[in-house]
């Protein structure tokens, strides 16, 4: 049943914490053998600082000591160059604390003179982790010489995705008056402003600027002003650029373009239009990259096509070399949209066979699906089945379910999930608890808990979040129910 796998899954939680040839001459047949044999003795080539650094998927674990690590061994030798590459492909993994501790590292240790685009980088990742200001503070302490387009680039960056408009719209008035606005990726990130802030309409004017001071857009500009098109189910606008871009000698016009069309037309309702510009988009994909099957995937996955879906994962399955677990989350998603529980069940158990880095970031997705669609009793054998294997859910992981149980008015169960997903919960981590469903639990403790349950919740709450008036006003409900008892049994 489902409540004694709940608190079996809570105990678990607290144990875990040469053949010669005719014709060969027998000399070199002998010294073929010889050198045969030499290469079998031959000691196997040691991992490159890429191929061991891959695995560890986890974005807390700390990579400058395994770096380090690998380049005390013989014949391991640190180069620049991959330091350069490392740093750029964490960030394209989204992998953003891990990439600023190798810069700052690399950076500190002199294995690489920062020029201005290096200076770049690394402020943009202050401002991703640590904020706007943190990131005005390097740009301020760079030297005159290495303040060039590229850190006023990256800081206009950081005021666009943190939406700071008043500050975007002075500092690329800043970089026109330095003659710093000379590409596409200024202005992309001003569309990219407004189409954040959901002012669609502003966007074509800042296409126009641009064109105007004779910057010809790229891919980017163009699937941006696409996109606010649709948004606005403007599709005659929206047409209208894609023909432009089409005729454009100087564009290409890529995947990703026709999967933003088709994802517009999607929205629309407009499904052959869809599948006309899904097919367009498969046309242009290079056929290795993993990240063009996953969009499509999930775009078909909303269309509801589950034979396309099943078709492009064969396809990226056999193309591609490596499949990361954002292919497999995107696959999952997928599946469950499309009610094909059975297969996302196998497919996850596919996941587990393979060696990716082990991450609940894909479990989830399944755990999710369990709760949309009110099958909470699987949700919780998926995670009594991974406590029997000595995986520990993450705090996110009995969140889902615990949310799953406070939509259906649970409070109990829902009280039980919440207090071990507060045991392990980490900081920085992602995970908030959710305040509606925290509220009620509190409520519910206060009028009925035992106080020491009530003790024990908060404590492990305000860790999480400040402490709050629903905190105190439940221990206090408590311990008053609590004086009452001891009143009415002594008197």
């Amino acid at each position: 049943m489902a409540s004694s796998s709940l608190f079996a899954a809570a105990r678990r939680l607290l144990r875990l914490g040469g053949r010669c040839r005719s014709g060969i001459p027998a000399s070199r047949a002998a010294a073929s053998s010889s050198s045969s044999n030499a290469e079998e003795k031959r000691p196997p080539r040691p991992p490159s600082l890429q191929s061991t650094l891959w695995p560890l998927g986890h974005p807390g674990t700390l990579l400058v000591p395994e770096i380090e690590l690998w380049a005390a061994r013989p014949g391991n030798r640190l180069r620049a160059v991959e330091l350069q590459r490392i740093v750029k492909e964490l960030r394209k993994r989204r992998r953003h604390c891990q990439a600023l501790e190798v810069s700052e590292w690399m950076n500190l240790k002199g294995h690489v003179k920062f020029l201005p685009k290096d200076h770049a980088v690394r402020l943009d990742l202050i401002g991703e982790i640590h904020g706007v200001g943190a990131a005005e503070t390097y740009f301020n302490n760079l030297s005159n010489n290495d303040k060039t387009e590229k850190p006023y680039g990256a800081l206009l960056n950081c005021y666009t995705r943190e939406l700071l408009v008043d500050k975007a719209l002075d500092h690329f008035q800043k970089m026109k008056e330095l003659g710093f606005v000379f590409s596409t990726l200024p202005y992309n990130n001003l569309m990219g402003l407004y189409t954040n802030l959901g002012q669609h309409e502003k966007v074509p004017s800042v296409m126009a600027e641009m064109k105007n001071n004779g910057i010809i857009p790229d891919n980017f500009s163009y699937r941006i002003c696409i996109n606010s098109y649709g948004s606005r189910a403007d599709f005659f606008g929206l047409e209208n650029t894609l023909e432009e871009m089409e005729c454009e000698p100087q564009i290409t016009v890529d995947w990703n373009t026709y999967a933003v069309v088709a994802n517009n037309y999607i929205k629309g309702n407009l499904r052959e239009k869809a599948y006309s510009a899904l097919q367009k988009a498969e046309s242009k994909i290079d056929k290795r990259n993993s990240d063009s099957y996953n969009h499509l995937i999930s775009l078909y996955g909303h269309l509801g096509d589950k034979s396309e879906v099943k078709r492009l994962w064969a396809l990226q399955m056999s193309n591609c070399k490596r499949h990361i677990n954002k292919d497999y989350t995107t696959m999952l998603a997928a599946l469950m949209k499309l009610d094909a529980i059975t297969e996302a069940e196998a497919l996850l158990k596919e996941w587990e066979s393979s060696k990716n880095a082990f991450d609940f970031q894909v479990p989830n997705i399944l755990l999710t699906g369990y709760r949309q669609k009110d099958m909470l009793d699987k949700a919780e054998t998926l995670i009594d089945d991974f406590l029997k294997k000595g995986k520990v859910p993450t705090s996110t992981s009995w969140a889902i379910v615990a949310i799953g149980y406070a939509e259906k008015g649970n409070v109990v169960k829902a009280y039980e999930l919440t207090m071990n997903a507060l045991r392990v919960y980490a900081p920085n981590t992602g995970w908030i608890p959710r305040s509606s469903m925290i509220e009620m639990i509190l409520r519910y403790l206060g009028d009925e808990g035992e106080l020491k349950d009530v003790e024990a919740f908060v404590d492990l709450l305000k860790v999480a979040v400040p402490m709050n008036s629903d905190m105190t006003e439940a221990l206090a409900r408590a311990r008053a129910r609590e004086g009452k008892k001891f009143e009415e049994k002594n008197a």
